[in-house]
């Protein structure tokens, strides 16, 4: 017997971590708290449910049927269309509905991706959820595949991730790479387009000069420019760069993820301004 997920939605609960939390975690807790006010935040039920019993689902049940392999690709795609939608047009709290309706596919992501010995998952989930944060703002949400979209950006960000750590593991000694401390006259990066970086192709030079001119609308500090780059750009392992700056892994992954989240929120500015 075929089971309709609209007559018994499941309500999506978790315990909240006081301590120790990854980034899908963290996620997890906002978007779970979105649903859980008073008067929680709602979609309306059509989206989901083809002869829905109410007009409105609080977001966490709207993620349940969403995620149910019972539901048809057609209702699935318009979901994740008026979701994406509703991030781009209303931003928050709508980009973190969004987000949050990615973590449980992200969490099986990484999980079939495998255990990698020179990352650790955080490392994963944090690079993930960039790739599913920048492709949020750029996804065009009239064309179908909106919820494909993200999860492509996401896989190929994570292999990337994975692939560069085993690259640097079989590499018994590297030449140290040119970092974004070569700025360029005066510490001016408007003076250096690349931020006086030897790069190989259009590609990295594009997110080299990226930084810059965030680093130039003070979008970010120069210092969490570094940090990207370095880690991101560069591939140089987040334990190595916390050890040279006296501070936690942990802590390290906390400055990177505020130092992304203010790069995308600067990047959907300039996107919406042009």
């Amino acid at each position: 017997m075929h089971h309709n997920p609209c007559h018994h939605p499941a309500h999506v609960s978790a315990c909240t971590p006081t301590y120790g939390r990854s980034p899908l975690q963290a996620l997890e807790e906002s978007f779970l708290a979105l649903a859980a006010t008073p008067e929680p935040l709602t979609l309306p039920a059509h989206l989901v449910c083809e002869e829905p019993e109410q007009p409105v689902l609080p977001v966490d049940q709207i993620r349940t049927h969403l995620a149910h392999p019972g539901m048809s690709p057609a209702l699935r795609e318009g979901t994740w269309g008026e979701v994406v939608r509703r991030a781009q047009r209303l931003g928050a709290p709508w980009d973190t509905v969004a987000l949050g309706m990615t973590v449980p596919v992200l969490h099986r992501m990484l999980t079939r991706a495998g255990r990698c010995d020179h990352l650790e998952r955080a490392e994963m989930e944090q690079e993930a959820l960039v790739a599913v944060t920048a492709a949020l703002y750029t996804v065009d949400v009239d064309s179908s595949g909106a919820g494909w979209e993200l999860f492509a950006a996401a896989d190929r960000a994570v292999h990337r991730l994975v692939y560069a750590a085993r690259r640097r593991a079989r590499r018994e000694t590297t030449p140290e790479e040119a970092s974004l401390s070569r700025l360029g006259h005066d510490g001016d990066p408007a003076a250096s387009p690349t931020l006086g970086l030897e790069v190989r192709s259009d590609e990295a030079k594009d997110e080299y000069t990226v930084l810059a001119l965030a680093v130039r609308a003070h979008a970010v500090t120069i210092d969490e420019a570094q940090l990207i780059a370095r880690t991101r750009l560069e591939d140089e392992s987040m334990q190595r760069l916390a050890a040279e700056r006296g501070v936690s892994c942990r802590q390290l992954y906390r400055h990177r993820a505020a130092a992304e989240q203010h790069l995308v929120a600067h990047l959907r500015h300039q996107l919406h301004q042009g």
